[in-house]
This record gives C-alpha cells, sequence and structure tokens, in this order.
C-alpha cells in the first residue's frame, strides 16, 4: 500500500482545524474534542490523541467510467486558499448494506439514490475525498471517512448536499453517522 494513500484523523487538542461543531447523526457520537489534525503515511498507524479514525484512499467502488470521467473534471484540488471550512463525516452501514451483493448495492447507491449525480451537482464549490477504513480490518469504527473543503459562502451548499444524501434510501443503512464541522486554523 501506497504510504500516502493511508490517513489518520487525530481529534484531540492540537491540529490545523479547529472543531466548529460535531453531532451524532446517527448511533454514538465521538467523545468532543477542540481540534483536529491529520497525519499521513506510517504515522497515521502510530498516531494518538482523543481519538484516531483512520482510512485509505482507494480506487472508485461504485462509479462508472463515465461517472469517474465527469467527477475527476469537475472535482477541485483540495487545500484551496479560500476553502478555510471542512467536514469529515465518518459513516458506518449495516451488516444489511455489506450482505448485498456489489451490484445490489450500486443500484441503491447511484440507480435509486443518485449519490454521485447529487454531488456533482455541488461541484466544484465543495472538493472530496473518500477514504475506506473496512479496507485496514475489524478494529476500525467507521466503514468510510469523507473529507470535504469548502469556502464560507458555500456552507449553505455544503449543508443542502448533506441534507439530499441523508433523505436517500441509501441512508437507510447507515447505522452511525458523525458529522464534524472544521475550520483552518
Amino acid at each position: 500500500m501506497s504510504q500516502e494513500r493511508l490517513f489518520g484523523f487525530v481529534g484531540g487538542s492540537a491540529g490545523n482545524w479547529r472543531v466548529a461543531g460535531m453531532r451524532a447523526v446517527a448511533g454514538a457520537a465521538l467523545p468532543g474534542v477542540a481540534a483536529l489534525g491529520i497525519v499521513t503515511g506510517p504515522a497515521a498507524m502510530q498516531a494518538g490523541g482523543g481519538w484516531v479514525l483512520r482510512g485509505v484512499t482507494s480506487n472508485e467502488r461504485y462509479a462508472t467510467g463515465d461517472e469517474k470521467a465527469r467527477l475527476v473534471a469537475r472535482q477541485p484540488a483540495l487545500g484551496r486558499h479560500e476553502a478555510t471550512h471542512a467536514a469529515l463525516i465518518p459513516i458506518r452501514k449495516s451488516a444489511a448494506w455489506w450482505s448485498q451483493p456489489q451490484d445490489a448495492r450500486r443500484e441503491i447507491f447511484e440507480r435509486r439514490s443518485r449519490h454521485i449525480g447529487t454531488g456533482l451537482r455541488y461541484l466544484p464549490a465543495i472538493a472530496r475525498r473518500l477514504h475506506h477504513c473496512r479496507d485496514l480490518g475489524t478494529a476500525e469504527p467507521f466503514d468510510f471517512l469523507t473529507w470535504f473543503e469548502y469556502a464560507p459562502a458555500d456552507e449553505a451548499a455544503f449543508d443542502e448536499l448533506v441534507a439530499e444524501l441523508r433523505a436517500t434510501e441509501e441512508w437507510r443503512y447507515v447505522e452511525r453517522e458523525v458529522d464534524i464541522r472544521l475550520r483552518r486554523v
């Protein structure tokens, strides 16, 4: 595994991002912290803090070639100067989700819930990167960590995006979700 693909999101008292708000949307909350730091590579496995969430970037699992091309064409880079707001949204889906074959999950994810289509409408204002946790083993408390960055002027659009996604059939399979809002230090 390439080291730059491994990320650790460290909640504690120090980090590049100040926690502006944190709430459990579904299931158990995470302990409150004041800041969030992001570490990569081997340091992600050694990081400590109030809590550490680890994930790895990977291939697109549910996007078709055409969808991936449209995402890449519109997706802005992370770390844009104006994107001083961020959100980390860890999600764990139910055993009922994972017991379905890939094509059934794809049917719910895009055909019925329009996950990719919805996200495309909010690009390029909102940049995102998905981290897979299941690939690291059963000790990880979440299946996915989604990192979003956006300018303060796009905060309402971000709220609309997550509200639309949470109203879909796909979200009936979410058993734990925490919404962590951040401001760059």
